[in-house]
């Protein structure tokens, strides 16, 4: 399933892509299909930790300035998305990006494993297939929000960042907010740097149960 997920990010075309692993039979397996796996500590917290020693490995002349965090269990993924994440930062304010769609499931909107983004739109920002919508995150939150009539946002754990944000998110203590909503982009916002998030038309099809699997493999046989 990596292999895959490799694949999708070397189809983006947007820079050298290399797997962050702890397990050596995952490298093995990356190394056997022609990828570059960075080996890493097992005990780090989080995926940002681990992405953080990989770049420090592979790249400690620091030349390159911006990351994009691809988690291991989309092996579905739009490659397009990952193109996508890259458009907020022409904007030199914006610290980190990240994805979300709109919600058009009712049990969605209420269900609080679904992370909702709560974005404030560009007004000059129409979502469509060449140019899509972007905005700057506001909250992210398990809640139904924001209250009222309107679309919802359903966030998507795809990130890029700037190596100089990536290096301080990793110094930094736990947030309050992230301990409470569980939600670790919390730690960006409450510290005072900014995110902007890209919409996207789908969420991946994220690989969690043996069911997700066979409808995960299905539709790399049927696009093959």
């Amino acid at each position: 399933m990596i292999v895959q997920v490799m694949k999708r990010a070397q189809e983006a075309d947007c820079g050298l892509v290399l797997v962050a692993c702890a397990e050596q039979e995952i490298a093995d397996s990356i190394e056997q299909a022609g990828g570059k796996a960075i080996l890493t500590n097992p005990d780090h917290p989080s995926g940002s930790d681990r992405i953080y020693e990989a770049l420090q490995q592979a790249d400690p002349e620091g030349k390159h300035d911006i990351v994009i965090n691809v988690q291991g269990d989309l092996p579905t993924l739009d490659p397009k998305l990952i193109r996508d994440v890259l458009l907020p930062f022409t904007n030199d304010a914006v610290d980190v990006t990240t994805l979300a769609t709109k919600i058009n499931d009712d049990e969605e909107r209420t269900n609080p494993n679904v992370v909702k983004a709560v974005v404030a739109w560009q007004e000059d920002s129409v979502a469509n297939e060449k140019s899509p919508a972007i905005g700057r995150a506001l909250y992210f939150t398990r809640a139904s929000a924001p209250y009222g009539e309107g679309d919802l946002y359903h966030h998507i754990g795809l990130y890029g960042y700037r190596r100089a944000a990536l290096e301080r998110f990793v110094t930094l203590p736990p947030s309050p907010l992230e301990l409470r909503e569980k939600l670790e982009q919390l730690r960006v916002l409450e510290n005072g740097m900014r995110i902007d998030v890209v919409e996207a038309n789908t969420v991946p099809l994220g690989v969690d149960t043996a069911a997700d699997l066979e409808k995960a493999r299905t539709i790399l046989m049927q696009s093959a």
